[in-house]
């Protein structure tokens, strides 16, 4: 009788091969990136969803690519388990885009939609020499240094959840605010980017004179057409401007959506907000529902904008040479200490959603 002996795994050994298949995971997840982002620019989510289930073939003709490339498109999206195979009556594999998935991947009107933040990947890995640098030099990279896709990539991220969030919920949770602004009130929308949430105001309050500021001249570019093109530009003025140096006074309304972290000197953002408002105006603002304390929670809202700090916020706000780099998870303490250092005596969290938190600050 022949004895086997077997040499036990070590459990370094066992985690060490553990934690290589998870990063494996991620590196799989980070191209996967590039897959989404070609089957929302391709349309191919889409032509699942309203057609499907579809053959290789039959996609390919209906999205006018090649073959070859969309049997190896659906390849990938089968391991990631976001599209399933079934078989017609004659054994052939088709592919269809269940339900819920499209409500994420393939419907720009869905809550859910996520599809259209995978464009901002084409900026963010461009500048990683620049990161490098910054990280060595303590130096920062500009908005301005990036490709023109953050600015759609983002916009695209957070537009779904203020198309059915802010005048439903965010708006309505403001004292007054939506009285003031159906009398003809005045907004200032500071770091507008291109525009989304501007327009969308500025639809819900026919009578409201709505302002939009960015200091990122591409974006008040897009922002512009699309104000044009919605029919909205003999009331809606979008101007390239700075949060501490934007114009006009008497506000009843400034909006900062997710961009505070952003900017050099937030306190001096702040004041200038101060100064700006109506005596008895409101600054909504509106930062990610994470705080340092959620390194450890492991949530998705907290790992992504984790990460988007450290490649795309912290930089941003660096570069400003600003006396602040807050990073996007700083949290409410941080905040409500920035205001009340900018003269604010009123703060109150109005509302939130598992991303965003929504703050009342008024003087």
């Amino acid at each position: 009788m022949t004895t086997v002996t077997t040499t036990p795994v070590a459990p370094a050994a066992t985690a060490a091969a553990d934690f290589h298949q998870r990063v494996i995971g991620d590196a799989a997840a980070a191209v996967r990136g590039l897959t989404v982002s070609l089957g929302r620019r391709l349309g191919l989510y889409r032509a699942l969803a309203e057609h499907g289930p579809l053959t290789a073939a039959q996609l390919a003709e209906r999205t006018g690519i090649s073959e070859r490339y969309a049997v190896e498109w659906l390849h990938a999206q089968l391991s990631a388990e976001y599209v399933e195979r079934r078989q017609d009556a004659i054994g052939t594999d088709t592919y269809v885009l269940p339900a819920a998935h499209a409500a994420v991947l393939a419907d720009p009107d869905a809550v859910t939609y996520a599809a259209g933040f995978f464009t901002a990947l084409k900026a963010l890995y461009a500048t990683e020499d620049l990161l490098v640098e910054a990280y060595r030099t303590g130096d920062g990279v500009g908005w301005a240094e990036h490709d023109p896709a953050l600015d759609t990539g983002m916009g695209s991220f957070f537009e779904p959840t203020y198309q059915h969030r802010l005048l439903s919920e965010w708006v309505p949770s403001l004292h007054d605010v939506p009285e003031k602004l159906a009398a003809g009130g005045t907004v200032a929308d500071v770091g507008c980017g291109v525009g989304h949430t501007t327009l969308l105001i500025a639809e819900a309050f026919p009578h409201a004179t709505v302002h939009g500021f960015d200091y990122s001249e591409e974006a008040i570019t897009i922002a512009r057409q699309l104000a044009e093109d919605a029919g909205l530009s003999d009331r809606v003025v979008f101007d390239v401007a700075s949060a501490d140096d934007y114009p006009g006074t008497g506000y009843d309304l400034v909006t900062f959506f997710n961009c505070l972290h952003d900017m050099g000197d937030p306190v001096a953002a702040a004041q200038h907000v101060r100064k700006s408002l109506d005596a008895d105006g409101t600054w909504m603002l509106v930062e990610s529902n994470v705080s340092p304390d959620d390194v450890d929670a492991g949530t998705p809202a907290a790992r992504m904008f984790m990460a988007l700090s450290a490649v795309m916020c912290l930089p941003v706000a660096v570069a400003q040479r600003g006396p602040h780099a807050l990073g996007n998870h700083s949290g409410e303490q941080a905040f409500r200490a920035i205001a009340t250092e900018a003269g604010f005596g009123r703060w109150r969290r109005a509302t939130e959603t598992p991303v965003n938190a929504v703050y009342e600050v008024r003087p």
